[in-house]
């Protein structure tokens, strides 16, 4: 049996999504202040917290748990500067007691949601696993301390870990039956999307001068499906035994701001207005991902590796959100 922390989540969800459609056996421990209860449809869910040690050991004391893919964290960049101890108790702290309960109950096998907010600015594009780790605020500088010390527990207890680091998750199950749901919403898509639906008057584009060929800052967008596929691989490879190991995430393909609202205009067929603001501080003008390592480790290939594939799930989501 797997447990999923996060797994009434945006991304968590969709992988526990993609473990019952293989036919695994899923266990969903959240919190609720993020995730939704809905988005877990049939799947066993327990409310908890991951920083609950009494809760961990009834889980994994109850339930013959093998692996952990562990999503459950705070994930606003923004917030994380202004409130570094709620990303460090929930995101590191959190993190900590369970590897500990993982240890104590001799559950070896980890896949941990990271970020590409590990690496902070560029130093080159496309960023591939080698580029240096100098994170820029507390949320990806919380994540690299818990790939750290997750290197250390494999080191010192056999806990061995697979560390994903997404660029820019986007879309939604094709099916429409769960998808993208944040409040607030920060993400670009769903914002953009939220105007075409009528939902808010107009979307804010953070910059018009960078070095680029719109001016605009460029993204590596995934969809969320090939995170989850992602995560499934990266578990397999844990249990035919392979060794602890860090991937990129991403298609290798960055996209403008002004060329996603182009493409979710044409998707949706509305007038989508938008509103040049000023650069948002920390904003760099490229993140593109090299993937090519999980592409020759894991085995893996996005299958939406098109912006408007991702556009349409996220606005078939859009028009009929349940939650």
């Amino acid at each position: 049996m797997i447990l999923v922390t996060g797994g009434a989540g945006y991304i968590g969800s969709h992988y526990v999504l993609h473990e019952r459609s293989q036919g695994s056996d899923v266990l969903v421990l959240d919190n609720l202040v993020y995730g939704h209860s809905e988005a877990t449809l049939d799947v066993p869910l327990v409310v908890g917290s991951t920083g609950d040690r009494a809760l961990l050991d009834r889980i994994f004391s109850e339930h013959p748990i093998d692996a952990v893919v562990h999503f459950a964290a705070f994930a606003y960049v923004g917030e994380s500067v202004e409130k570094p101890e709620k990303y460090y108790n929930n995101n590191l702290v959190s993190t900590l007691t369970l590897l500990d309960a993982m240890r104590d109950h001799g559950v070896t096998r980890l896949v941990f949601s990271s970020t590409c907010a590990t690496y902070g600015h560029p130093r080159y594009v496309p960023m591939d696993e080698r580029h240096p780790q100098e994170p820029i605020n507390p949320y990806g500088e919380s994540k690299l301390m818990c790939e750290r010390i997750m290197a250390a527990y494999d080191r010192a207890h056999g806990l061995r870990y697979t560390a994903l680091r997404y660029f820019n998750a986007a879309g939604a199950d094709p099916e429409g039956r769960i998808g993208e749901s944040h409040d607030p919403e920060t993400h670009l898509i769903p914002l953009i999307l939220e105007v075409a639906a009528g939902r808010r008057e107009s979307v804010k584009v953070f910059g018009t001068d960078y070095d680029t060929p719109d001016g605009t800052c460029i993204r590596d967008y995934i969809h969320v499906l090939d995170l989850a596929s992602a995560h499934a691989l990266a578990l397999d490879r844990l249990r035919c035994g392979a060794p602890s190991a860090a991937y990129n995430l991403g298609t290798e393909t960055g996209h403008s701001v002004r060329e996603v609202v182009q493409v979710c205009r044409d998707v949706t067929g509305r007038l989508i207005a938008t509103i040049d603001a000023d650069r948002r501080p920390g904003d760099p003008p490229r993140l593109v991902a090299s993937a090519a390592k999980a592409r020759e480790e894991l085995g893996w290939k996005p299958a939406y590796g098109d912006l408007r594939k991702i556009v349409e799930t996220a606005w078939h989501w859009e028009q009929h959100r349940r939650f």
